[in-house]
């Protein structure tokens, strides 16, 4: 058994074991649980996806006569101003307003679709660079103000920090397309007649998928984020604890999430870009890392779970409801192989994912407390939720 806080002792004195998830997978085999819970203090996990519920909270600061902000665009992009006078947040996924802007015509006639959104402002303020910011102000006697248009960079104003409702799904879907038109989705183009198949997470080293009841996570659980320190704030938007679960305790599709908070002053645009889908729309992509501290050896037997016992959905999005069809359960062994087989067809199959950046998280996050620069904080409360499992018969993957 072990603490948080002896743990934190051999960080600070740089004598702390780190291993990776992805290495104590690799390891499991030929050392054991034991050996490796009695060996390694903490196991870094790491993703680099899309993660469309995120956003910046900025404070302009007040300006000289004061404003009282009701609309504002940064960089053509719409950002809410409904809070203090100068406080707005700006999601990553609202598109660039291109009626605020001179409208181009190609030669078909057909108005340019919004291309740039708020992740791509976000990454471009962490990048340093000047953001044309445009205001409308509510005039009234303490905010005299009624416009203001000016150039601002994130050492410029107070305030700058990510807050994101809905990051780090704990596991999720793969996409196909049975129709007869290519689909343009949240995971990119689908293409008919089950064309191609796209999944959106990092399989076994997922973060949640190496903490699946969320004992180590919590609310106050420090964290890599977009390459800046940030914190575990709440359970996420759509949280749903109480998905169905293999034996090994991770979920047949989307379950637990995460609201993630930190200040994107210290972040990097290698883990912090905006992206854009074809006619979808702009999303942000997110490197996030999560230290799980070794208390036992049930961390590691949770962190041994392989690829192959990880299963997630495969949806149809050709039929346009809420509740889609479903062509059953394959393995991220499988996905992981680049192709999977549906009706006795074989699909190619791609992630959104990048999986070499998801373990460059896990492996920087390493670096950082085997230097001593990053020690681990106890949750101040759980985030749990009752479920049901599966037994061993009442599932099998179909592909």
């Amino acid at each position: 058994m072990r603490t948080i806080a002896a743990i934190n002792e051999k960080i600070l004195t740089k004598q702390a074991v780190v291993w990776t998830v992805a290495e104590v997978k690799a390891k499991v085999a030929e050392w054991g649980i034991k050996k490796i819970a009695e060996t390694v203090d903490v196991v870094t996990t790491g993703t680099f996806e899309p993660m469309e519920s995120s956003g910046a909270m900025l404070n302009l600061g007040h300006t000289d006569p004061p404003i009282k902000i009701r609309k504002c665009w940064l960089d053509g992009v719409p950002a809410y101003p409904g809070l203090g006078a100068v406080d707005i947040y700006l999601g990553a996924t609202m598109p660039e307003d291109l009626s605020e802007q001179e409208i181009s015509i190609n030669e078909s006639g057909d108005r340019l679709i919004p291309q740039r959104g708020g992740g791509h402002v976000i990454e471009s303020l962490i990048a340093g660079k000047p953001v044309h910011l445009r205001a409308i102000g509510q005039v009234t006697d303490c905010y005299p103000r009624s416009s203001w248009d000016n150039n601002i960079t994130k050492d410029q104003i107070n305030q700058f920090y990510l807050f994101n409702p809905r990051n780090l799904y704990q596991n999720f879907i793969v996409g196909v397309n049975g129709g007869d038109h290519t689909l343009h989705t949240y995971l990119g183009p689908l293409q008919p007649r089950l064309g191609n198949a796209v999944y959106a997470c990092s399989g076994a080293i997922s973060p949640l998928l190496n903490d699946p009841d969320l004992n180590l996570i919590g609310v106050g659980t420090k964290i890599f984020l977009g390459g800046g320190i940030g914190y575990v704030a709440w359970e996420g938007t759509q949280h749903f604890p109480l998905q169905k679960r293999l034996p090994n305790g991770t979920p047949l599709g989307p379950a637990a999430t995460l609201a993630l908070i930190g200040d994107a002053k210290q972040m990097d645009t290698r883990w912090v870009r905006g992206c854009y889908f074809t006619k979808y729309g702009p999303s942000l992509m997110l490197g996030v890392g999560v230290p799980l501290p070794v208390l036992n050896e049930t961390v590691i037997e949770k962190c041994a779970v392989q690829d192959k016992e990880v299963v997630a959905p495969v949806i149809d999005f050709s039929i346009p409801r809420r509740v889609r069809p479903t062509f059953g359960l394959v393995s991220y062994g499988q996905l992981k192989t680049g192709h999977l087989t549906i009706d006795g067809r074989t699909v190619k199959v791609a992630p959104v994912t990048s999986l070499y950046l998801s373990d460059q998280v896990a492996v920087t996050l390493k670096e950082w407390i085997e230097a001593g620069d990053f020690t681990l904080t106890e949750p101040v409360a759980p985030i749990t939720g009752d479920r049901p499992f599966l037994s061993q018969e009442q599932w099998t993957p179909t592909m």
